[in-house]
């Protein structure tokens, strides 16, 4: 397994993901309840998050503006504007039954403790895994990683747009919560290709 160039990256065929209507925005009591009911009983989830972007030199974060968790059917949004959004993704993110799954997690996790107090658990680094994987030197990001082991090129359009911003405009929503959703897929083929090696060793 190797990282492929940029040029063979725009070569592949574009990474597609989840639907709007498999999306679900956290923006209500109710629907902080729904993301718990579908996200409690997993065991393992796609994460990721989007923090507004800085432009201006001694700007400091004010930590991620988004939560993203999804399984490998349906994502949900927490914007963290809204108290019950961070409480229902704090309860999902502190559960040591449900491993968590992305991309540069741990830098994820400084800024959610630092934050909003939140203490990711049970967590497996991606980027970490493919580098072991294909004997690279640093990290593998996620457009890296999707193109590795799914063969597709994952959309960066919506990157450095203003996530703090409310509501969400549907490219958004469509791009965060498919950066979580590619993590899932990307954990499940790489399940599935260990599973399989382990399977011929035996033939």
């Amino acid at each position: 397994m190797e990282r492929p160039t940029k040029e063979q990256i725009i070569e592949l065929p574009l990474y597609v993901g989840l639907d709007l209507c498999d999306i679900k925005v956290v923006e209500s009591e109710d629907d902080a309840m729904e993301s718990l009911q579908a996200l409690q009983d997993q065991t393992c989830l796609g994460f990721d998050t989007e923090s507004k972007p800085i432009f201006r030199k001694g700007e400091v974060s004010l930590g991620p503006s988004l939560i993203q968790l999804s399984t490998e059917s349906k994502a949900f949004l927490f914007p963290t504007r809204f108290p019950f959004a961070i409480s229902a993704a704090r309860e999902i993110l502190t559960n040591p039954k449900i491993m968590k799954v992305g991309f540069g997690i741990k830098d994820d996790n400084k800024e959610q403790r630092k934050k909003l107090n939140i203490d990711i658990v049970n967590t497996q680094d991606l980027s970490v895994t493919l580098k072991h994987l294909a004997g690279e030197k640093s990290s593998i990001g996620a457009r890296a990683a999707v193109a590795m082991v799914l063969k597709q090129r994952l959309g960066k359009g919506a990157q450095q747009s203003n996530w703090g911003a409310h509501p969400l405009k549907d490219n958004q929503v469509l791009y965060a919560a498919n950066d979580a959703h590619s993590a899932i897929c990307v954990e499940r083929a790489l399940r599935c290709k260990s599973q399989l090696s382990k399977g011929m060793a035996f033939i």
